[in-house]
C-alpha cells in the first residue's frame, strides 16, 4: 500500500534524553493512524518529527519524497499542522484564524481568493464555529478556540493532516463530531495522523501505532486483538479493551 509518511531509523534528542529510538515506520495513505502510549512515551516527539519541527537523524519521506527535499511552500501546501497547546493571538476574528489555513496556497500580500473563502467557511461549518466567526478568540472557551484552530487545519485541504491531542478540552459531543470530521477528511483521501489519549476513540482509528519509551512496539490494525493486547501491556495491563454492542470500549482492570 501507498506511504503517504515513511521513516527510517529515526531517532531524536531532547536536551540530554533520547526521545525517538530508530523507528522505522510506515504509515498507508488514505488512513486514519492513531499514535498511543503512555506520557513520556514520544508520541508528540514522533508527530513533529514526522512535520519536520524537530530535528533527528534518519530519514522521513512525505509521499514517496525526502523531507530535506521538499522546498518550506511545498511541504505547507501538503501537509496541516494541529499541535498540542498551540495559541493565537486572542484578539484575531475567528474567521482570520482560520484563513491562516490557505495562507501556504496565496502569493505574497495576495488577498484571498474566492475558493480561499469557500474553503474557510467550510472548515467552520464543519468543526460549528462559523457562528464565532466576527467573534476573537479572547471570547472564545478553551474548547472552542480548540475547534477554531481545528478549522485552521482543515481549511489548508492538505493531502496529509497531523494533530497532536486534537480533543483537549472538547467535551464528548464534540469529541464525536471530531470523529465524525475525521471520516470526512478520509472520504476525500486525506491521510490524518493524530496523537490521543483517549483510547476508547483512538479504537476507532484505521491502524494503531503503539510507543513506549521512544520506541515504536506495535503497529497494527485498530480492530486487531494484537494491536489490542500491546495498548494494554504498555499500560500495565491497567485498562483492558472488550467489544460491547459492536464497538471497542476501554475498561479498568478487573481485580
Amino acid at each position: 500500500m501507498t506511504a503517504a509518511l515513511q521513516t527510517r531509523q529515526l531517532s531524536a534528542t531532547l536536551g540530554d534524553r533520547r526521545v525517538l529510538k530508530n523507528i522505522d515506520l510506515h504509515i498507508t495513505a488514505g488512513r486514519w493512524t492513531c499514535v498511543v502510549g503512555p506520557n513520556g512515551a514520544g508520541k508528540s516527539s514522533l508527530l513533529k518529527a514526522l512535520a519536520g519541527l524537530l530535528p533527528h537523524t534518519g530519514q522521513v519521506w512525505w509521499q514517496g519524497q525526502s523531507l530535506e527535499s521538499l522546498p518550506r511552500q511545498q511541504r505547507a501546501v501538503q501537509l496541516s499542522w494541529l499541535g498540542q497547546g498551540e495559541t493565537s493571538t486572542l484578539d484575531l476574528r475567528v474567521w482570520d484564524v482560520a484563513m491562516l489555513g490557505r495562507l501556504p496556497h496565496q502569493g505574497w500580500l495576495d488577498s484571498p481568493t474566492a475558493l480561499d473563502t469557500q474553503m474557510v467557511e467550510a472548515a467552520l461549518k464543519a468543526t460549528q464555529a462559523w457562528d464565532w466567526r466576527e467573534r476573537t478568540l479572547g471570547e472564545l472557551s478553551g474548547g472552542e478556540r480548540q475547534r477554531v484552530l481545528l478549522a485552521r487545519a482543515m481549511a489548508g485541504n492538505a493531502s496529509i493532516m497531523l494533530m497532536d491531542e486534537p480533543l483537549a478540552n472538547l467535551d464528548p459531543p464534540h469529541q464525536v463530531d471530531w470523529l465524525e470530521q475525521v471520516h470526512c477528511l478520509l472520504a476525500q483521501g486525506t491521510t490524518v495522523v493524530s496523537v490521543l489519549h483517549e483510547i476508547g476513540m483512538a479504537l476507532h482509528a484505521d491502524d494503531i501505532v503503539v510507543m513506549s519509551q521512544g520506541q515504536v512496539l506495535h503497529h497494527g490494525a485498530g480492530h486487531d486483538a494484537v494491536t489490542h493486547a500491546a495498548i494494554e501491556t504498555v499500560f500495565d495491563h491497567r485498562i483492558r479493551i472488550h467489544a460491547l454492542d459492536g464497538q471497542w470500549v476501554v475498561l479498568p482492570r478487573s481485580s
